[in-house]
C-alpha cells in the first residue's frame, strides 16, 4: 500500500493558494502611502521594544551573560500572514498528522482517501484563513520555522504586523493613525518580549500542546468536519448560522480528563499573555500615545461588538469568544497583582512553569499572590 506523509493529510500548498485567491483586498492606498505605512510600522516596532522593556523590566530576568534573541519584525499583507500561519500550523501539527496518517494507512483505500481528504481539507482551511487574514492586526508567531521568504529566529519566532488591517481599523475607528500604529506595536512587542525574555516559555507551551495533541484519538474525518463547519459558516451555507444557533467548537475535540487539565493550563497561560500585553499597552500608552484613551475606548467597543451573524457564528465555532474573555480576565489578573506586589513582584510569574497562574488563580489573583509570595491578602510586604 502506498504510504502518505503526515503533511499530506492537509494539502498545505492548496490551503495557501485557496486563501490567497479568496482574500479580500485591503484598503485603497497609493504606493507612496503604503511605503510610508510599512516604514512607520518598522520604526514603531523598534521604538516599542525600548518602551516595553523599560516598563516591564522583563529583560532583567535573563541570566547574566544571556541576551534576548533578535527575532525579526515582518510587515506583511494579508497573503503574507496566511503563508506565515500555514507554516506555523504545519510545524506544530506534524506529530498529530503523522499519527493520523499511520492510522489511515492501515485501512483499505487509506492512501487514496488521504490524498483526496488532504485536498478537501486544504481548500477549506484556505477558506477559513482567508476570513481570518482580514482581522488580525499583529501576531507573534511562537513556533514559526524560518524560510527564505519568511525569516525567523534560530529557535523559531517572528513578529508579524499586518499593514492593510491596521490601516483599515484606524480608518474605521477614525483615530489618529500614527498613534494607533504605535499602540498596536506596543501590544505585539509585549508578546515578543514575553518569549525572548523568558527562554523556557516557548518549550513549555509546545510541550503542553504536543501532550494535548498526543492524547487526541479523533478520526481525521472529525477534524475535517470541524473545518467544513467553519468554512461553511464563512460562506453563509450553514443553516444553524442563519438561525443564530451556536456552532460546534473545536474545543469539543477535548475527550479525556488529561486533555481538560492541559486545556485549563493553556487557557490560563494565554489569558496571562494576552492580559499582560493589554496592561503594558495601556501602561506605556499615556506617555507615548497622546490619544490612547480615545483609541482604547473605540477599540474596546469594536472588540466587544464583533460583526454580523456569520462572524459571530464563526467566532463561537473557533472558540474566539474565549479569546476575547482572555484579554479581559488576564488584564484584570495582571493589574490586581501589580497593584498588590508591584511590577517586580508580578514578574515572579515568569520564574518557572510552577509560578504560572492556574485558571482558578486568573479569576482570583490574590490566590496566586498567596501561593507564590506566601503572602496573605492585605498583609504588609
Amino acid at each position: 500500500m502506498t504510504s502518505i506523509s503526515g503533511a499530506e493529510m492537509v494539502d498545505w500548498n492548496l490551503a495557501v493558494a485557496t486563501a490567497t485567491r479568496l482574500v479580500r483586498p485591503g484598503p485603497e492606498v497609493t504606493r507612496d502611502e503604503a511605503r510610508a505605512v510599512v516604514a512607520e510600522l518598522r520604526g514603531y516596532a523598534r521604538t516599542s521594544e525600548r518602551h516595553v522593556r523599560e516598563f516591564t523590566r522583563m529583560i532583567g530576568l535573563l541570566p547574566d551573560g544571556v541576551t534576548a534573541p533578535d527575532t525579526p519584525v515582518l510587515v506583511v499583507d494579508r497573503a503574507g500572514w496566511v503563508k506565515a500561519n500555514v507554516a506555523g500550523f504545519r510545524e506544530l501539527l506534524q506529530p498529530l498528522l503523522g499519527r493520523m496518517q499511520e492510522r489511515r494507512a492501515g485501512t483499505p483505500g487509506g492512501a487514496v482517501l488521504g490524498a483526496v481528504g488532504g485536498k478537501v481539507t486544504g481548500v477549506e482551511l484556505g477558506m477559513l484563513l482567508s476570513f481570518l487574514s482580514s482581522r488580525v492586526l499583529g501576531q507573534y508567531e511562537t513556533f514559526a520555522p524560518p524560510s527564505r521568504d519568511l525569516p525567523a529566529s534560530a529557535g523559531g519566532g517572528r513578529l508579524l504586523l499586518v499593514a492593510p488591517n491596521i490601516v483599515h481599523v484606524e480608518r474605521e475607528l477614525e483615530v489618529n493613525p500614527h498613534d494607533f500604529r504605535l499602540w498596536v506595536c506596543l501590544h505585539e512587542e509585549t508578546h515578543r518580549t514575553q518569549f525572548t525574555a523568558v527562554p523556557w516559555l516557548r518549550d513549555h507551551l509546545e510541550g503542553e500542546i504536543q501532550t494535548f495533541l498526543g492524547a487526541t484519538e479523533v478520526d481525521p474525518m472529525t477534524i475535517l468536519e470541524r473545518i467544513r463547519d467553519a468554512a461553511q459558516s464563512f460562506a453563509g451555507a450553514r443553516p444553524e448560522a442563519e438561525r443564530g444557533e451556536e456552532g460546534r467548537s473545536f474545543v469539543e475535540l477535548v475527550q479525556t480528563p488529561e486533555q481538560r487539565e492541559i486545556l485549563g493550563r493553556l487557557t490560563a497561560v494565554m489569558s496571562l499573555l494576552e492580559g499582560h500585553a493589554d496592561f503594558v499597552m495601556d501602561g506605556v500608552g499615556p506617555e507615548v500615545v497622546p490619544s490612547v484613551a480615545e483609541i482604547r475606548e473605540k477599540f474596546q467597543q469594536r472588540r466587544a461588538s464583533g460583526a454580523g451573524r456569520l462572524d459571530v457564528a464563526l467566532r463561537k465555532l473557533l472558540g474566539l469568544d474565549a479569546k476575547l474573555r482572555q484579554y479581559r480576565d488576564g488584564e484584570r489578573f495582571v493589574r490586581a497583582v501589580v497593584d498588590q506586589v508591584g511590577m517586580d513582584g508580578f514578574n515572579r510569574v515568569w520564574t518557572s512553569p510552577n509560578t504560572l497562574p492556574t485558571r482558578a488563580e486568573i479569576a482570583k489573583p490574590a490566590d496566586w499572590v498567596a501561593r507564590v509570595h506566601r503572602k496573605v491578602p492585605g498583609e504588609e510586604a
